[in-house]
């Protein structure tokens, strides 16, 4: 057994959908999550930056002596992942091999999509991640970094948003996708406009619930799960405003007590 909290990064609000999943399977694990809103958005900065800040955030969170550390964040998965592992002592985790293997698993025609942002896209990973797992699989990739600023200003299940989502996702409509990657951690917010869009027939894959389990499955078999009788708790990190990430935060984890804190990394 295992008491210390688990890390969790992301560019910014995006990662709760992380936490909220984790929070369901391993009710006893206390979190402390950290979203850069300040640097928003990861997605169109290079790849050395989003290392570097991921990098930052890691040793910030080592302060709370956690015992793994999640990168809730698509762009910095692709961007730091194998860096952080290198570096940290501790579990690193990203969200692009469990999306992948989720994906990859679910598809019938071997045609996947990816919705991520311009970064993500431009790396390639889910398609070389997808490509080791199956190289019979086609991925089809496209870009969609206004879908964070939607879930930035709060703006989830509005009309806009739909039209928005609606027009962007039309691209698909060229291919035979059955199966569609939210591979940013901030879609899943926006869950239900993007399954109108597309249809519901094309299964949608939440890379950050998968996450979670393969989280859980790690931390079961190391034997560090927390007890059942810990004293856990939730710590919410911005370096944003604390009133934009609380009205985004407190709807989607269903919960207006939450510990939220600004920190400035550059201190």
């Amino acid at each position: 057994m295992d008491n210390r909290p688990i890390g969790v990064m992301d560019s910014g609000l995006g990662g709760l959908t992380f936490v909220k999943e984790i929070r369901h399977q391993l009710p006893n694990e206390s979190i402390v999550f950290l979203g850069d809103e300040a640097r928003l958005p990861y997605g169109i900065k290079s790849s050395s930056e989003v290392r570097e800040f991921s990098f930052q955030i890691a040793k910030y969170l080592l302060k709370f002596d956690i015992k793994m550390f999640v990168i809730a964040c698509n762009t910095a998965t692709a961007a730091a992942l194998q860096f952080l592992q290198e570096q940290l002592d501790i579990p690193v985790i990203g969200v692009i091999k469990p999306g992948s293997q989720a994906a990859t698993s679910l598809t019938k025609n071997h045609q996947v999509g990816v919705i991520a942002t311009q970064k993500t896209i431009e790396s390639l990973a889910y398609t070389n991640q997808i490509g080791l797992l199956d190289s019979k699989v086609k991925v089809i990739g496209l870009a969609t970094q206004s879908l964070v600023k939607l879930v930035e200003s709060n703006q989830m299940n509005t009309d806009y948003a739909q039209q928005i989502i609606s027009e962007q996702l039309n691209f698909f409509a060229d291919y035979q996708v059955d199966t569609l990657i939210l591979g940013c951690t901030h879609f899943p917010l926006l869950a239900n406009e993007i399954q109108s869009a597309m249809g519901p027939e094309v299964k949608l894959i939440d890379s950050g619930a998968e996450t979670a389990s393969v989280v859980k499955e790690l931390l079961t078999k190391n034997d560090v799960l927390a007890s059942q009788h810990n004293d856990n708790f939730l710590k919410l990190l911005t370096t944003g405003s604390i009133i934009q990430f609380e009205k985004v935060a407190s709807n989607w984890l269903q919960d207006s007590k939450l510990d939220i804190a600004q920190v400035n990394l550059g201190e």
